[in-house]
């Protein structure tokens, strides 16, 4: 069967290729990729190339497919795996392997390390060490969409599992966040940012009691403001609080005000800025836990930290990169509730607009870009549909607006039938 795939070559060398998959062995599956999300880890390992850890050194001779905030649906089992899989099952895909099997080791994943397989796509090969290590995942909702975050949710969710607390006295982590804690999200109106906002909201089993958010943009700030409620937070026992610190002359101070003077019990950074881990390292309380969430672009990124405050309030640090299976099911568990991620996103577009939108990802405002890999469409924000003077666009413009502005199935539903119309 032949695929379009949007390649990597070679650092910043990404092409947009047709060619024909080989046919399936008895331990794979052929897959019909419908849905994928353009994450800023694909620019970083488009920009670095064969120096990602995850990028193999031969991509010159043998590129590897990019996208790994898949979703789609199956077409073909092979014999090892029809008990548990059947054509027209739809999917979502745990890129995190963890096989040290694969063409980058421990560190290979669908999106980075394989030519087959990979969100980019309309066509992949899942190989066997996907199933293997219960990386392909059954999903049921109506859209694809969901799936396709459910991966950088997972992210997010096991960035608040990896969090961990102390006693004094005992030589014991307790990991997760403070149950009715105090927690401030800094830089945190992007799109994992508005992730761990929603999630924070609608966990189950523990929550915080305060949750300040902070950024610099107010245009941002109002847009996660109308999406995640201070009234729905209210509903919840959480006291939610955005705060633009960008437009106060003493950020930690107000932050240290708002939490009442003590500081706060989880403190997330969501941008691998020096000043903004400073200020999060400032604002912890006793025994807090700053989760330096963002990935720096660069490995000589460095920013101050108190070891006073290490010493004498233990006071800690932590970071995560990514979820494990686990987070993956629990996103597709909250998904499953209610939760809709369509927040996250701000635009849309086909296949044929990768390419240019990976390479220029951080020029490009807004949230996440939600990629239908049949359909050829330019990337186009949500809130210009209507500008566009095309009919497709005209309905999809109509039934955003329906939605509070915001992507829905209703909207894929009709872009897919309506593809061939753009």
């Amino acid at each position: 069967m032949k695929t379009k795939a949007v390649r990597l070559y070679g650092e910043n060398d990404l092409r947009l290729d047709e060619f024909e998959l080989p046919q399936i062995k008895e331990d794979e599956i052929l897959a019909k990729v419908v849905s994928d999300s353009i994450c800023m880890s694909t620019f970083k390992a488009v920009h670095q190339g064969t120096a990602h850890k995850r990028v193999p050194a031969d991509v010159a001779t043998n590129p590897t497919i990019v996208g790994h905030e898949f979703s789609g649906e199956i077409l073909e089992v092979g014999a090892k795996w029809k008990d548990q899989f059947k054509p027209g099952d739809k999917f979502s895909i745990q890129p995190a392997l963890n096989y040290a099997g694969g063409p980058k080791g421990i560190y290979s994943a669908p999106g980075y390390s394989y030519p087959f397989i990979g969100g980019d796509a309309t066509y992949i090969v899942i190989p066997n060490e996907v199933m293997e290590h219960g990386c392909l995942l059954p999903y049921k909702g109506e859209a694809f969409y969901p799936a396709s975050l459910s991966e950088p949710l997972s992210c997010v969710i096991g960035a608040m599992h990896a969090n961990y607390h102390t006693t004094p006295g005992k030589y014991v982590h307790s990991m997760e966040i403070k149950d009715g804690g105090k927690m401030a999200l800094l830089a945190s109106v992007g799109p994992m940012g508005l992730a761990a906002i929603s999630y924070a909201l609608h966990r189950e089993d523990r929550r915080p009691s305060l949750m300040v958010v902070t950024d610099i943009n107010q245009e941002r700030l109002d847009r996660a403001a109308s999406l995640y409620t201070v009234e729905f937070a209210a509903s919840r026992g959480i006291t939610l609080k955005y705060v633009n610190t960008g437009t106060c002359d003493d950020p930690v101070a107000l932050l240290r005000e708002i939490s009442g003077g003590t500081g706060y019990d989880d403190v997330f950074c969501f941008a691998p800025v020096a000043p903004v881990v400073e200020q999060a390292d400032d604002i912890l309380a006793f025994d807090g836990c700053l989760n330096f969430f963002a990935g720096p672009g660069k490995s000589p990124f460095k920013a101050p930290f108190n070891f006073y405050n290490v010493h004498y309030n233990s006071t800690h640090v932590v970071g995560t990169s990514g979820g494990n299976t686990d987070d993956m099911k629990e996103a597709l568990h909250y998904m499953g509730l209610g939760m809709d991620p369509a927040g996250l996103i701000t635009h849309i577009g086909g296949l044929n607009a990768v390419v240019e939108t990976t390479l220029n990802l951080p020029n490009i405002p807004g949230g996440k870009k939600m990629i239908y890999t049949h359909v050829t469409m330019p990337l186009t924000a949500i809130a210009d549909f209507g500008k566009v003077g095309k009919p497709v666009y005209d309905e999809l413009d109509r039934l955003c607006k329906a939605h509070n502005g915001l992507w829905n199935a209703e909207a894929e539903k009709y872009l897919l039938a309506h593809a061939d119309e753009l």
